[in-house]
């Protein structure tokens, strides 16, 4: 085994040997297998000098010029790294997960660097961000694509682009489009998925509309009890429901819901806002809302295990060749349930009829026009997996008064709700996503808000 990574010698061996020929030189294509061991290593930091004392090397020389002036193409390893992960994980029902991660930085010399507001410390720091896009599947998850955020005060700066090595036909792009630029190549690689989720930055372009009506018209008979997936102490079991709403006109192909989610202890609630050109029932629309968590599992490992945040490169192409390598490392499997032990669904006795059969319709909305339907929006996308059979030994817990805040989620295309206060969105991923006819599914950062049930 090596280090944290916990890679076998075959298994490194047989991922190394889908990019070696990518390094035409034999010396470049040693280092780069050195690089890589020295990744997976127990070493403090994964700086050049770090790694270069890992493999024996008397100084960073050879680590430098590997991410430097070696000849080689990161985005051909990149397309590697993604055939060998949909080889290994792909899934038709797979879904795509876009998300942006910074790093924070003390100078002003690292590309993208400036003062800018950061996931990672919770505020503006002076820090470097990213967009990445990760794969997952039920055989398990791992990030496939990268994009560097250059902000304006930087593409603004020819001095300062031409220092850092930035290709002159490099221009200004917000996150959203480089997370489009992602998604496109993936798909015109003919990466098989059937959902593509983010969180609210990234879905949609609208003005926002308030949920907490829709939340409060509720009654019992339309929460469903279903897992969102197996977590760290077992099944994420919450209470579900969801509405079919009227788009905008400019948005009426396809069809429109908002999902809810609900705490089994303290009522607290999150929303969702959720796309797709056929019908899909609520079991598809709750696992693709639970696959969102695999994304920050991705970017924990990457930082902790292989130094995602510790490349200390400060030109376009070394950023580049560092973070393709690091996508190389061991992705992560999904466990496997142990004989005897329970199904990931948890249903309570109270369910109706049509929730018996494990697929219930969406409560319609009150007080507002309907575009007339052609098809039962009960009905499952072909892509989604069958439902879990139920689980009838658990009696659902007593009723508690929900708390004074939630987190308000939202899910593609237009809207979201944060605060009970309507503010714009920044744009949207989902007219790509839509001509391809993938399903899509945003929702908000966990932030605090007054109560929808109060």
């Amino acid at each position: 085994m090596y280090g944290q990574g916990g890679v076998g010698v075959a298994e490194f061996e047989a991922g190394f040997a889908r990019i070696a020929g990518r390094f035409a030189r034999v010396e470049p294509r040693r280092r780069a297998r050195a690089f890589l061991l020295g990744l997976l290593s127990d070493v403090d930091t994964r700086s050049c000098w770090q790694l270069a004392e890992q493999v024996g090397d008397r100084s960073p020389h050879r680590m430098q010029r590997l991410l430097g002036e070696a000849v080689w193409d990161a985005d051909k390893v990149r397309d590697d790294v993604r055939r060998y992960a949909v080889g290994d994980l792909g899934d038709p029902a797979a879904v795509l997960i876009l998300d942006d991660t910074g790093d924070l930085k003390a100078g002003t010399h690292t590309i993208g660097v400036q003062r800018q507001y950061t996931g990672t410390a919770g505020r503006i720091e002076n820090a470097q961000v990213a967009v990445f896009l990760a794969y997952a599947s039920r055989r398990g998850y791992t990030l496939i694509d990268r994009e560097v955020y250059l902000p304006r005060s930087w593409t603004d700066d020819a001095a300062r682009l031409a220092a850092a090595g930035v290709p002159e036909s490099v221009r200004f792009a917000t996150k959203i489009a480089l997370a489009r630029r992602m998604l496109a190549r993936t798909l015109d690689a003919g990466t098989p998925a059937a959902w593509c989720t983010a969180d609210e930055f990234y879905g949609g372009d609208r003005a926002l509309r308030r949920v907490d009506q829709i939340a409060a018209t509720l009654s019992s008979r339309a929460w469903n009890r279903y897992s969102a997936g197996d977590g760290a102490k077992g099944a994420r079991v919450y209470d579900w429901a969801w509405v079919a709403i009227t788009p905008p006109e400019d948005e009426t192909l396809g069809h429109h819901a908002v999902l809810v989610r609900r705490n089994l202890s303290d009522g607290e609630l999150v929303f969702y806002r959720c796309w797709s050109p056929t019908p899909v029932g609520l079991p598809a629309l709750v696992r693709v809302a639970g696959t969102r968590w695999c994304i920050e599992t991705c970017f924990q490992t990457a930082k902790g295990a292989v130094g995602l945040d510790e490349h200390q490169v400060r030109r376009w192409d070394s950023w580049y060749r560092y973070t393709t390598l690091v996508l190389t490392r061991p992705r992560h499997p999904h466990r496997h349930r142990r004989p005897g032990t329970q199904p990931p669904s948890v249903r309570g006795p109270a369910a109706d009829s049509v929730d018996r059969h494990r697929n219930p319709p969406p409560v319609r909305q009150t007080g507002r026009q309907h575009r007339p339907h052609h098809q039962p929006l009960a009905g499952l996308v072909p892509l989604a997996p069958p439902p879990p059979s139920p689980r009838q030994d658990q009696p659902p817990p007593s009723p508690r008064p929900p708390r004074t805040s939630t987190n308000a989620h939202t899910v593609f295309p237009c809207w979201t709700a944060r605060d009970s206060v309507a503010r714009p969105c920044h744009g949207a991923v989902s007219r790509y996503a839509r001509r391809v006819s993938l399903p899509i599914m945003a929702y908000t950062c966990h932030r605090q808000s007054p109560s929808f049930m109060s």
